[in-house]
């Protein structure tokens, strides 16, 4: 079997230094196929819309493409995944857009309903996934349970190879696994980045990383499938504590220029997904009066999506 030299290089190099081959392997992969990437609308707060209805929203927005929730409480069931995810996928073709990525809560690579569920998004062409939320039990140490679920997504990873989708678990500040960002590296470094990797999300990375995030940022890089967007700032709530308050793209702490600098230097691809968290779009309930939340959304969905676009030009990263 032959290699690239580039490829060759660097597992001789990591070899040399006592890494494990799959290790360096991981290491001499791309994070994602290279050209331009579809800015996608993560569909949560619109989930009280009509697969039809979403489509046109989004269009007259001016996004390529949808991230929807295929879980439970999602816009589409994992229990109705084989009816209404293509049904979805029909929706938003006739608009003019596209379905790479959906959030799932995929965890257990052998329940019928993952494969279910990565059965029918590979049949639609859908490239990538989110998968679920893992935690640090209590009374486990950090590194033996950081073993154990890489254990686990592992046999999910064989599970992605053969419907040939990629999983992507993202980064979410708190105190579950992906929090300290850094801690993805232990369960990914000798998975293949192909079938499993990571949801990368710069504003919780910030949270978590205060100014060290760009570390993590290049550790991570090979194993980086999918990107989210939002921004965020710290100010003080009702009783006086500090808490985080999220607000529209460039207006929070965010460095979105260093990072998409960055971006650009580590080659990572992939879709984009702009996320809406702040008031009054970060609820999914149906708003009292539809039409005219629907008349302000686009205009505030429309402001963040051009601010994102204008941060990509600037980096010279290309786009949808």
């Amino acid at each position: 079997m032959s290699i690239s030299r580039r490829a060759f290089v660097a597992r001789t190099a990591a070899a040399g230094l006592g890494l494990p081959l799959a290790e360096a392997a991981a290491a001499a992969v791309p994070a994602a196929p290279a050209g331009p990437r579809p800015i996608t609308i993560f569909t949560k707060p619109l989930q009280w819309l009509s697969y039809d209805e979403l489509g046109a929203m989004v269009k007259e927005i001016g996004f390529d493409g949808i991230n929807l929730p295929v879980r439970p409480g999602g816009h589409v069931l994992p229990e109705r995944v084989a009816d209404d995810l293509p049904r979805a996928a029909e929706a938003f073709r006739r608009a003019g857009l596209s379905l790479p990525v959906i959030t799932t809560a995929i965890l257990d690579p052998r329940s019928p309903t993952t494969e279910a569920v990565l059965r029918t998004a590979s049949s639609l062409g859908i490239g990538y996934y989110r998968l679920g939320d893992l935690n640090y039990p209590a009374n486990t140490p950090v590194l033996a349970a950081l073993e154990g679920h890489r254990a686990r997504l592992a046999e999910l990873a064989e599970v992605n190879r053969r419907f040939s989708i990629s999983g992507a678990y993202q980064n979410h500040a708190g105190t579950r696994v992906g929090s300290p960002v850094w801690d993805l590296w232990h369960v990914m470094r000798d998975l293949d980045p192909r079938w499993i990797g990571i949801e990368y999300d710069i504003r919780h990375a910030t949270v978590e990383g205060g100014s060290a995030w760009p570390l993590a940022l290049r550790l991570l890089a090979p194993h980086i499938r999918t990107i989210d967007v939002k921004d965020f700032i710290w100010a003080k709530n009702a009783s006086g504590r500090w808490a985080i308050h999220n607000v529209p793209l460039g207006e929070g702490m965010v460095d979105f220029p260093a990072f998409f600098k960055l971006v650009k230097e580590l080659g990572i691809g992939g879709p984009i997904s702009i996320h809406y968290e702040y008031e009054p779009y970060e609820s999914m309930a149906k708003p009292a009066n539809q039409a005219e939340h629907v008349r302000n959304a686009v205009i505030a969905m429309r402001r963040d999506l051009t601010k994102l676009r204008e941060m990509l030009d600037a980096a010279g990263i290309e786009h949808g």
